[in-house]
């Protein structure tokens, strides 16, 4: 957000403001222009743990996906049968847990089997993840504000649209917070140093490092020109309660490489004019030096709050002798300055710009993705495929811990990712071999599972139908990756009885009974457009509310599993792999666990 650069106490930066923000992303009061108080802070927001987000370790994700390993789940037994499933400005600074999933005795839903239950619905999520609107992001348009732009547009925040400072400073820290999370895992990058400003900028810095030691990491700031403003005043007392620790300019260690894995530059906005003035001009200097460490792998991350301190709002790094950031986190949009940005990562933070701003000035921001507060923007880094890589960290998988029967195993889990808020936890790759034995693999939802089988649905004209009655042998595969989790099933397949699909299929949306009529699954059609024209058809035909027969060539699978593997990602690759088979014993098959080297 756009905030004044000034070495007086400013307004907050992370939200827009009534304020210039060109310092930092804060609001000020009602009266105070934005640009002449931008020495002020901003305020204070929530941001929901992605556990779609997720893809990544951040630290909110590790502590909202960490709790259902720690919390009593209800112990399956024998009769314990899934039941189907039905068809298809601010974070929180403490780990966002659900309730225990819903009683499975919903109304409306019909059993798979007989003494089956319906699995709970697992919670509507928005876009999984920030990575889910990088390529759209990426080629959109992004408008860019200039110096000017970016002090209105806080003033509109801050005067009729009834924004305040403390709030948008909040919105703004948040912001920074959730980016930096989103690409600095917690378990590589732990120590972070914050430099704030006297402005709003540093307001934003303040309530960033709040934010970021409640995701997990270890914040220092150095704030070598406090505000008195009773909200900075706050935002200081905040920081001290969490025992989070001041870093005089003078004290700060030679080599900020040795001492910091994260550097956030928080110091000047977009309203900055002038030279800066000691302290803050060694300190830019200091991050400038950061940038020609020769050893790569000690040069600590630089994180610039909307403007990097030292730029021009406007011009940029106009000698090239300025502070690069490998991060850029602009607020409400990004400044003109933005453009030269060079950087690996960029993201827009904020999310708070209302329609009025949006039509005035003409914005064009790409959608933030689920409940995320950031959303990268530009190109996506160039990336090493052969470097990426995750050292997990979860609880230990022990044999002694587990249920002695894989369906009781499978449901516990089943309940900690519907708990823990994943998306789609239903969702599992099926792979299917032909009778020339060549595999074939694709994404299903899981519609039902009890003691003895796990059940689907498809098109019985689809390729993997094809397969099935060539060979009916098949392997399931979830992966609910924010828990470091996998469970491999394998066994036989045949199809549902015809009233149990019969059945299910008169549970789904109209909308879904109309699509599963209208697609020849897996067969060549000349585009959309002829969906779409046999969907409007069935729509005018069965639009009395008619009942709609399901197809013939439409129904259910289900697997009889003969094996079980469930999957616990470890730190260093030794990985917990336990696996079920069946054996005879006296008589009778029983199920056996043991353990597999990772």
């Amino acid at each position: 957000m756009p905030r004044h650069h000034c070495h007086a106490p400013l307004v907050s930066s992370v939200a827009p403001c009534v304020l210039h923000r060109s310092t930092t992303h804060a609001t000020l009061p009602l009266a105070i222009p934005y640009h002449s108080c931008r020495q002020t802070a901003e305020p204070q927001s929530r941001m929901l743990a992605v556990a779609s987000r997720i893809r990544d370790k951040s630290a909110t994700t590790i502590l909202s996906l960490a709790m259902p390993f720690l919390l009593t789940t209800a112990t399956a037994t024998s009769t314990r049968p899934l039941f189907p499933f039905s068809p298809r400005s601010q974070n929180p600074t403490t780990p966002n847990l659900r309730p225990p999933p819903p009683s499975r005795h919903l109304p409306g839903f019909r059993a798979a089997a007989p003494g089956a239950r319906f699995l709970p619905h697992p919670p509507r999520r928005g876009m999984a993840s920030l990575a889910a609107t990088v390529a759209a992001a990426a080629a959109a348009e992004v408008t860019h504000l200039s110096q000017r732009e970016a002090a209105e547009i806080d003033e509109q925040l801050m005067g009729p649209l009834g924004f305040s400072v403390d709030q948008l400073m909040e919105l703004a820290g948040l912001s920074v917070a959730a980016a930096v999370a989103e690409v600095y895992k917690l378990s590589e990058h732990t120590r972070v140093l914050i430099i704030c400003g006297p402005g709003n900028n540093g307001g934003d810095g303040l309530v960033a490092a709040r934010h970021l030691y409640h995701f997990g990491y270890r914040p220092s700031v150095c704030y070598p020109k406090r505000t008195p403003k009773p909200l900075y005043s706050g935002l200081v007392t905040q920081l001290e309660s969490l025992s989070i620790p001041f870093i005089p300019a003078e004290d700060l260690p030679d080599d900020l490489s040795r001492e910091f894995d994260i550097i956030v530059d928080a110091m000047f906005g977009f309203s900055f004019h002038g030279t800066p003035r000691p302290p803050f001009d060694d300190l830019i200097q200091r991050l400038i030096s950061l940038s020609v460490i020769g050893n790569s792998d000690k040069k600590p991350a630089i994180v610039s709050v909307d403007i990097p301190s030292g730029w021009h709002v406007e011009e940029g790094d106009a000698d090239g002798g300025g502070i690069k950031p490998d991060m850029l986190v602009s607020l409400t949009a990004p400044k003109l300055c933005a453009k030269k940005f060079t950087g690996p990562h960029h993201f827009l933070g904020g999310r708070f710009v209302p329609p009025p701003i949006l039509n005035k000035y003409g914005l064009k921001l790409p959608p933030y993705p689920g409940t995320s507060m950031c959303v990268r923007i530009g190109k996506a880094p160039c990336v090493d495929i052969s470097s990426l890589r995750e050292n997990y960290i979860s609880p230990e998988l022990l044999e002694s811990q587990v249920m002695p029967n894989p369906f009781d195993q499978f449901l516990r889990w089943f309940d900690e990712a519907v708990t823990a808020g994943l998306r789609e936890p239903n969702a599992m790759a099926l792979t299917t071999v032909n009778k020339e034995g060549k595999p074939s693999s694709r994404m299903v939802l899981l519609k039902g599972v009890d003691k003895q089988r796990f059940v689907w649905y498809t098109n019985y004209g689809s390729r993997k139908a094809h397969d099935l009655s060539e060979n009916p042998n098949a392997a399931l595969l979830f992966c609910w990756n924010e828990m470091n989790r996998q469970v491999r099933v394998e066994g036989s397949v045949e199809k549902v009885p015809e009233e149990e699909s019969e059945k299910y299929f008169h549970s789904r949306p109209r909308g879904s009974q109309l699509g599963a009529i209208v697609s020849k699954q897996s067969t060549v059609i000349a585009g959309r457009e002829v969906l779409q024209q046999a969907y409007k058809e069935l729509v005018h035909k069965y639009s009395d509310g008619s009942l709609i027969p399901k197809p013939e060539y439409w129904g259910g699978y289900r697997l009889t599993p003969t094996l079980f593997e469930f999957w616990q990602g470890q730190q260093s690759r030794l990985h917990d792999r336990l696996q079920y088979s069946q054996r005879e014993v006296d008589g009778s098959t029983a199920w056996h666990i043991e353990r597999l080297s990772p």
